[in-house]
């Protein structure tokens, strides 16, 4: 999950696993694979850095959890 500010200011919880696109034009669109379209504050380059750092943690979590 990563979080995501939408255009009302309202910060919520986004499972990035269910992203199917990200546009800019000029504001940023999400769309996920259930075909609903998502408007966030963000830019594109910051949900991707939010999407790798969130899979880098979860790949970490079962690294560690393997080596019990």
């Amino acid at each position: 999950m990563i979080k995501v500010t939408g255009i009302d200011n309202q910060e919520f919880y986004l499972n990035s696993s269910m992203i199917y696109r990200i546009d800019q034009a000029p504001d940023t669109v999400i769309t996920l694979s259930d075909g609903k379209a998502i408007m966030v504050m963000e830019s594109i380059d910051e949900i991707i850095e939010r999407i790798k750092t969130f899979q880098r943690d979860v790949f970490q979590m079962n690294h560690l959890q393997s080596d019990k």
